[in-house]
């Protein structure tokens, strides 16, 4: 752990029984607590010589935990098998080159800590930052003429916004990872016009790191405009070697164009849930994963992620996706940010509620925003209420916190449905 952590880590160390060893980074050994090791210590105090280490593929390398937007974080046991083909998908996927500059400033502990050792081993340089904020990550891409960043959309959106976006010279960047968490397409569409053709998508999981999916730069590259919002509306097509089915809820596949729960067979797949078997039956059937996010996939394989399945609303026995409603209210100019969620209704089980956040000096009616979805999507899966909020709530990575939000209106009902 880093020293800035030290006053949390003795906190909690009571409760970790099981840990023999504290190793602290920290610039001097004064910083180090008490019956803690040094790790600069630690280094200067051994030759660098590298020791033969007989590895197993499945030996396991970490235990990392999911978001929680939609339940309890589970931990995710992947393996020495699962890095190294993570590994190899990232080299051959998204574009990663030679002697990069690698920004990152979102958090190690999630995705951009599956992109180090890759930038590194093509001998670049990896500059880190420890929290996001616009002028701070603009400053440094400038500073440092940075190559690469990492980013999920909800710090797209507020590097769009940000007022003093134009007052940076970006002009060494020329790859922006971006993932985690849906993009809205019409906000894309934004981006590539504002930083130019230098965005590389990637879809994934904790259980099946970096990714099952990725949209290259030169797929964003499309002329014609209505295929152009179906690309960016996608997650592109499958990862080498990811094979990927789209299954109904009997587990048989569905047609081209009709939703179904994305299921994948990759070689990065996780070895199963820590302490969890019945969730580890759950999500893996003879090595496919399933992944719990609906998808269509058109003639081209690109595949546009629908929802979460626990995202899903159902209201009146009928299907609604808050992915499809909340890319179309942010096609409104005077949306900045936007989540959907199902509400409790008595009559109809659950009803399409949106909570909006707008642009600074742009105004809009609920009455307006909901005859807008409407128009484009229908009255079913139109929102019944718009509710208007200074920001949308994200988790510590940056995704909208439907957790968060839901509990503002299920809280005290034996079901969330």
């Amino acid at each position: 752990y880093h020293e800035k952590l030290a006053t949390r880590v003795l906190e909690i160390q009571p409760q970790l029984t099981t840990v023999r060893h504290f190793v602290c980074v920290a610039d001097e050994p004064c910083g180090v607590p008490a019956g803690h090791l040094h790790l600069q210590a630690l280094l200067r105090a051994h030759d660098a010589t590298p020791r033969t280490e007989t590895i197993d593929p499945e030996n396991l390398a970490g235990i990392y935990f999911t978001g929680g937007t939609t339940g309890r974080p589970k931990g995710v046991m992947l393996s020495q098998r699962s890095f190294v083909f993570t590994y190899y998908m990232e080299l051959l996927d998204f574009g990663l080159g030679w002697h990069e500059t690698f920004v990152f400033a979102t958090p190690l502990t999630h995705a951009a800590g599956c992109l180090l050792l890759p930038v590194l081993l093509r001998q670049g340089r990896c500059v880190i930052l420890d929290h996001f904020e616009p002028d701070l990550l603009l400053g440094t891409i400038e500073r440092e003429r940075a190559t690469m960043t990492l980013l999920v959309p909800t710090m797209i959106y507020i590097l769009l916004d940000h007022p003093r976006r134009d007052a940076f010279d970006l002009g060494s960047l020329r790859n922006v990872l971006y993932g985690a968490a849906a993009i809205a397409p019409e906000r894309l569409r934004q981006a590539i016009e504002r930083f130019g053709p230098v965005f590389t998508q990637f879809f994934g999981q904790t259980e099946a790191p970096m990714a099952l999916t990725s949209l290259p730069r030169e797929l964003h590259d499309v002329a014609d405009p209505v295929r152009q919002a179906q690309v960016y509306a996608s997650a592109g097509i499958a990862t080498y070697p990811t094979r990927i089915r789209l299954l109904d809820e009997q587990g048989h596949d569905v047609p081209e164009g009709e939703p179904g729960e994305i299921v994948a067979y990759a070689p990065n797949v996780m070895s199963g849930y820590f302490d969890d078997p019945a969730a580890t039956a759950e999500a893996l059937h003879d090595g496919w994963l399933h992944t719990g996010d609906i998808a269509r996939r058109d003639a081209d394989g690109y595949l546009t992620i629908v929802d979460r399945r626990k995202d899903m609303i159902v209201s009146g026995g009928f299907n609604v996706y808050p992915r499809e409603i909340e890319d179309v209210l942010f096609e409104h100019p005077a949306v900045a940010q936007a989540a959907v969620i199902g509400v409790p209704h008595e009559r109809w089980g659950e009803e399409v509620k949106a909570l909006v956040a707008l642009r600074p000096g742009h105004s809009v009616t609920e009455g307006e925003l909901i005859e807008f979805v409407k128009a484009r999507k229908g009255s079913l899966t139109a929102p019944k209420s718009v509710e208007f909020v200074a920001a949308i709530p994200v988790t510590n990575l940056g995704k909208v916190d439907k957790k968060a939000l839901r509990a503002r209106y299920w809280s005290g009902r034996t079901r969330n449905v």
